[in-house]
């Protein structure tokens, strides 16, 4: 079923549906995301970790107590990929994994100290540089890339990310 409240309350002005404007806008996404994830692939990379090591820990962090199943419906990659970085991550005592106590058969994951001050490093650059430019930006700037950002996001996901800001500790 489409979200038609969403294409309802944001109706864009054509001008901005030609393709020279469409084409920056998706330059402008391959930059910034270039920019948001260079100086973490540096932190990373002296660990020997990639972004699927970033995004593993970044949701684990984000959600303490995650199933396995449900982190590999967030990140969207098989179980196979998860199962390698997952089993780096735990081997090298960056996310810990118990089970669970309603059923034996599911594992939750955990950060463990380590793994919570990495999420905090990377977060904490990632976040700097999102601030700078929400300040330039200003708060109608802010809410309406929020508004296009989850536009672009498949709509069984859009929900996820709809909640409030989590708090930052972890």
């Amino acid at each position: 079923m489409a979200d038609t409240s969403f294409r309802a309350k944001h109706r864009a002005n054509p001008l901005f549906l030609r393709d020279a404007e469409l084409r920056q806008a998706m330059e402008l996404l391959f930059f910034a995301y270039r920019d948001f994830t260079q100086e973490a692939d540096a932190i990373l990379a002296d660990y020997g970790f990639g972004r699927a090591h970033h995004r593993v820990i970044y949701f684990v962090g984000a959600n303490p107590g995650i199933t396995v199943s449900e982190l590999l419906q967030i990140l969207k990659i098989t179980k196979q990929s998860l199962s390698r970085v997952l089993g780096e991550l735990i081997n090298d005592g960056f996310v810990s994994q118990r089970t669970d106590k309603a059923d034996r058969r599911r594992r939750r994951l955990y950060l463990t100290v380590k793994g919570a001050d990495l999420e905090r490093l990377l977060t904490d650059r990632q976040s700097q540089r999102i601030a700078g430019a929400f300040r330039a930006g200003g708060a109608e700037a802010v809410e309406g890339f929020r508004t296009v950002l989850r536009g672009i996001i498949n709509e069984e996901d859009r929900e996820r990310v709809a909640r409030p800001a989590r708090s930052a500790a972890v």
